[in-house]
């Protein structure tokens, strides 16, 4: 934070020197003689009670009589907030990087599962046959959209002012914030109070909140894959690793179940940056304390939890064979579409098809036969269609056609 802060002054002075307000010498100067070290800052807030006073006190002990050229026209605000920016685009540079790297596997496991059939679900309940690649690449494209929208929020909140105490450039001008961002390769915001506007600041931990409740959706559909009724994947488990302190033979979704928990962090801290946007006049310091917490946190939590997210993913133990047999423990009951549609086609009305493929279904719930023999007890069914037919019907296989049209839309499958 502090070489940030310094990074900003000094950037001030050296446009100063720019437009022939000071010598380059004594920038020079300042530039080779400041020093400081948190402990020294640390020491003097105590005294003082303002970090930014504070940090100027042990520069200016060090820099000599030139250091009244340093923060000249400027309020701490000014190099505050134009340093934040600075501190968030170093840490959405590792945000970014993360999600580059999800993505890779994720591309890679949609893949690897193009061909892999698996039970979909509704409600949690079983629905149709589908593909596991396609969890994958679902996810995929999620964080496509959250790498478009990294990059349209940094375009709204790397943004700095130099506009003084109340934003109206008392004793600095626009033109010496415009070199200064420039040089420190940030946007001028257009407008600003004492500070620039906290909505921005929201829209990035609402950003980042949003990321991790994609990254606990997939932890959620891991838990739920794991466990015992379901047995499909498993996330990683070490060969030392222990699952209970009782049960020897507990294998729970750990990293999974952390992922959730912190992801509810995540909302919490964007919600509290949503408090932050309404301030008094032309500002307050109540979102101050805050964000000293929250942004570092926020940054930290979604860095880990990606990180942890990479590491299931990419060791993930998948079942393909527990699959298929969860495919047929319903005993047919899959091809409860297939039957209503090809009754329709033979000319019944959709709500006699419903209701008759509907009984079917629960009379199975009943027996310990299939749904094919459930189906040819019904005689009007089976007038309908016969058991060729039926069994034909009975066989439902995922569309591998169109799950790859939908991975080569996604460019994830090529041609």
């Amino acid at each position: 934070r502090y070489a940030a802060w310094w990074q900003v002054e000094l950037a001030v002075l050296e446009a100063r020197v720019q437009r022939g307000e000071i010598p380059a010498d004594i920038c020079d100067q300042i530039r080779d003689s400041a020093r400081f070290t948190v402990a020294e800052i640390h020491d003097v807030e105590a005294d003082v009670q303002h970090d930014v006073i504070a940090f100027l006190t042990v520069i200016a002990k060090n820099v000599g009589p030139n250091s009244r050229h340093i923060h000249a026209g400027l309020t701490s605000s000014d190099v505050v907030d134009t340093a934040f920016a600075l501190q968030i685009r170093d840490a959405s540079k590792l945000l970014l990087d993360d999600i580059a790297a999800l993505r890779v596997i994720l591309v890679r496991r949609a893949l690897e599962f193009r061909r892999t059939p698996v039970v979909g679900r509704t409600h949690g309940m079983h629905a149709e046959p589908t593909v596991f690649g396609l969890k994958f690449a679902l996810w995929e494209d999620e964080f496509n959209r959250h790498e478009k929208r990294f990059y349209q929020v940094l375009e709204r909140i790397l943004a700095g002012k130099l506009s003084g105490a109340v934003g109206n450039y008392g004793h600095t001008d626009p033109e010496l914030e415009e070199m200064v961002m420039e040089r420190l390769g940030l946007t001028t915001a257009p407008i600003s109070s004492q500070i620039v506007g906290r909505e921005r600041h929201a829209e990035f931990l609402s950003l980042l909140a949003l990321i991790g409740a994609t990254v606990e959706k997939i932890a959620t559909e891991i838990r739920h894959l794991q466990r015992t009724e379901v047995g499909e994947a498993y996330e990683p488990f070490g060969k030392k690793q222990k699952g209970s302190s009782a049960m020897p033979h507990k294998r729970n979704p750990i990293l999974c179940e952390r992922l959730c928990g912190m992801a509810r962090l995540l909302r919490g801290y964007a919600a509290t940056g949503l408090e932050n946007v309404a301030l008094w006049h032309e500002r307050d310091i109540s979102h101050s304390s805050t964000e000293r917490v929250i942004f570092p946190d926020a940054c930290l939590a979604l860095d880990y939890m990606l990180h942890i997210l990479i590491r299931v993913l990419d060791g993930l133990d998948v079942c393909p064979e527990r699959m298929l047999k969860n495919l047929e423990s319903t005993r047919g009951l899959l091809a409860s579409e297939q039957v209503l549609l090809a009754l329709t086609d033979a000319g019944w009305t959709r709500e006699k098809a419903y209701t008759h493929v509907q009984q079917a279904a629960k009379n199975l719930l009943e027996t310990n036969g299939t749904f094919l023999d459930i189906l040819l007890k019904d005689t009007e069914i089976a007038s309908a269609l016969s058991r060729e037919r039926l069994v034909q019907l009975i066989h439902v296989e995922p569309r591998y056609d169109t799950a790859d049209k939908i991975l080569h839309r996604l460019g994830i499958l090529d041609d």
